[in-house]
């Protein structure tokens, strides 16, 4: 199967992955915005991937993104976020889906692994329910959660001089 694909069609992706030898498993589902990609994305993805097979990284479209960062983001669209992401090796796949949380694509891709960061707990993981109804095991990596997009904006409006 070809890697580092976009995909906007869960059940398309689900179809590819059977098809990949050993179904492409174990499959590691890690998901977010990415807004700007950063070193603590980069980290993240790299400690999802080192858990499976196949990565998919199923990335928030702009209107999940807006409603869940705000007025003003994303500041790049998400085929650009997507371009950026399968530009990574350690990702095989990105799956744009417009939801506040990856329950649905969970349901639909069926996982190994859900990787989520350090932002996270065992008991925080909003979709935790989910991944445990169908044998998904979640799993917290990635560095402890120094970096944000949102700081990193922040930043370059203060070299601006605009402030935030």
């Amino acid at each position: 199967m070809e890697k580092r694909r976009l995909w906007t069609d869960v059940v398309g992706l689900s179809r590819a992955l059977a098809r990949e030898p050993g179904g492409g498993r174990p499959v590691v589902l890690a998901n977010g915005c990415f807004d700007i990609l950063h070193v603590g994305h980069v980290r993240y993805l790299e400690a999802a991937a080192s858990l499976g097979g196949t990565l998919v990284v199923a990335l928030n479209d702009d209107d999940s993104t807006r409603s869940l960062k705000g007025a003003g983001r994303p500041v790049m669209p998400a085929g650009e976020r997507s371009e950026v992401l399968l530009a990574l090796r350690c990702v095989d796949h990105v799956l744009v889906f417009g939801a506040a949380t990856v329950d649905g694509v969970i349901r639909a891709l069926r996982p190994d692994i859900h990787a989520k960061g350090t932002d996270y707990t065992a008991d925080t993981v909003p979709e935790r329910e989910t991944a445990r109804a169908i044998g998904c095991r979640t799993a917290i990596v990635g560095d402890p959660k120094d970096h944000s997009s949102s700081a990193l904006l922040r930043g370059i409006r203060e070299a601006d001089g605009r402030g935030s």
